[in-house]
């Protein structure tokens, strides 16, 4: 693992594809998004989702542990946000109750 200062996904970015829902569904309660910060927290909202994360950071890619909530239910997990060749960020999520989730998104 690299530090935050190596990390090419640092920053804000507007999550665009979820391979479960559609932008309706993304855009719910506001822009979704994802925010990856240099200091080993991050944040992302969409749907009714919003949650913080703890991260550990590679060179294009961060892995990170999440907790939120979910229309008012508490929701955990874990996932990864990877740097495309095309610029684009892969998320993948997993939810603790074996769910998943696939996410793209662009820089802010």
């Amino acid at each position: 693992m690299s530090g935050p200062a190596d990390c090419r996904v640092l920053g804000r970015w507007r999550i665009v594809e979820a391979d479960l829902w559609d932008g309706n569904y993304l855009n719910l309660a506001g822009p979704a998004t994802l925010t990856i910060g240099n200091d080993g927290h991050g944040e992302m909202a969409f749907g009714a989702m919003q949650a913080s994360l703890d991260l550990q950071y590679g060179r294009s890619i961060v892995f990170f542990r999440w907790g939120g909530f979910d229309e008012g239910d508490e929701v955990t997990g874990s996932g990864s946000a990877e740097l495309n060749d095309d610029g684009t960020l892969e998320i993948e999520l997993s939810y603790d109750n074996d769910d998943e989730v696939t996410l793209k998104a662009r820089r802010s």
